[in-house]
């Protein structure tokens, strides 16, 4: 039986890359590990296959035994499933403990760690790849392109590789947000008005804050000057460059420290039809000089992210948001804006108050000229069985427009 093959402890190759160690009819065999999230490679690795049932492969993957999978690749997928309704099936001891009522802060950090777990379990399910990124699987499908994207071009040195199920599909997902891309409104009439992000750079799909900035009234060239210069703290994808560079602004500097999100932006803003008006350098933060508008719509929640895309979600400890608040008035022109675009939803997730981000402001030189709002308008704001659902029923989203304290 497959499943039966021994497990074995994997270490970590003394090189960059990670290596996953398994035995095979008798033999030792090993394969570069890929994961996202920086995981090490699973200690304990068995053999599975379409003969492997739901039952035996949750309990083994919830043990932390990994399964590398030798059978047919639609049934990998549906197996898959059955380990996420197993996950999700909670006991009804667990439901009521759950429904215990807990401050909302403990309660947003029991789901984190819940999600966290259910990630771990169902990342256990392994998928082999040949050097090429063809995947060695009855009815597996044509994933070069998309693995391409994600990790490179192939090496016919490096050799194989293996890496979750799980991975795998966000991978294809994420080739196909790129492929078709994400239409923004505010960047005008289809299909001129798409925006494509790529593997591990945050997708715009919540259109409230693009509006925002679409909308908002931009302020006036320094004296003597005739055109506006604007900063775009942290560009990701380049989707607030676009929406300004539409709005009619000329000279705009667009930075992020990721290079995959600047060779995103880069990509989309060309795409556009707008690149010769946005320049996208690599930046912790801010570039160079001042701007009259600097424009930064940091991650909104305060917590510690578990892979690279949850970076624009999770700001641990709240380092971009404060560093951008305390290098703002120096890289404000005379008169200049600066436009946070922050949700409120740590604040009902008792993550930050009101009072400490007002406080925050003040503490740096700054002062409000005004808040524009905005409801969120995606799935969650509305989906009652969410554990998170109270707070999101409430979260808003505000363009702040700071200016420096004369």
């Amino acid at each position: 039986m497959p499943n039966s093959s021994p497990p074995v402890t994997t270490e970590a190759a003394p090189s960059e890359q990670p290596v996953i160690r398994w035995t095979e009819a008798g033999e030792e065999r090993s394969a570069l590990w890929r994961s996202e999230r920086g995981a090490p490679p699973p200690k304990r690795v068995v053999l599975a296959d379409d003969t492997t049932t739901a039952d035996t492969a949750y309990r083994q993957a919830c043990e932390g035994t990994a399964l590398l999978w030798r059978g047919d690749f639609h049934n990998a997928r549906q197996l898959l499933q059955a380990l996420a309704r197993r996950a999700d099936n909670v006991p009804a001891r667990k439901r009521k403990k759950a429904a215990q009522v807990v401050p909302v802060a403990d309660a947003f950090h029991q789901h984190r760690l819940a999600q966290s777990q259910r990630a771990r379990m169902l990342g256990m399910l392994l998928i082999p790849f040949n050097a090429d990124y063809s995947i060695p699987l009855r009815r597996a499908p044509d994933v070069k392109t998309a693995c391409t994207e994600a990790w490179g071009p192939a090496d016919a040195a490096a050799g194989a590789s293996v890496a979750s199920l799980r991975e795998l599909l966000g991978i294809t997902s994420a080739h196909e947000w790129r492929r078709k891309g994400v239409e923004i409104a505010a960047l005008g009439e289809p299909p001129h008005n798409r925006i494509h992000p790529h593997y591990g750079v945050f997708s715009p799909v919540r259109g409230e804050y693009i509006q925002l900035v679409a909308t908002a009234h931009l302020p006036k060239p320094p004296p003597g000057q005739t055109s506006l210069m604007a900063f775009d703290v942290g560009t990701g994808t380049g989707v607030l460059s676009a929406v300004l560079a539409r709005r009619g602004v000329r000279q705009i500097v667009a930075t992020d420290q990721d290079p995959r999100a600047l060779a995103c932006a880069r990509e989309n803003l060309a795409q556009l039809g707008v690149a010769d008006q946005v320049q996208v350098v690599q930046a912790d933060l801010f570039p160079e000089g001042q701007a009259s508008l600097v424009v930064c719509n940091p991650p909104w929640l305060p917590a510690r992210p578990s892979s690279p895309i949850e970076r624009a979600v999770y700001d641990e400890g709240g380092r971009m948001l404060q560093g951008f608040l305390k290098g703002l008035t120096a890289h404000l022109a005379p008169k200049g804006e600066g436009w946070l675009i922050l949700s409120n939803l740590a604040e009902h997730l008792g993550l930050r108050s009101r009072a400490e981000l007002l406080e925050a402001f003040e503490r740096n030189g700054l002062r409000v000229i005004s808040r524009i709002d905005a409801k969120p308008q995606h799935p969650k704001a509305s989906d009652a069985s969410d554990p998170l659902a109270d707070a999101r029923s409430r979260e808003v989203t505000s363009l702040w427009r700071l200016a420096a304290i004369q």
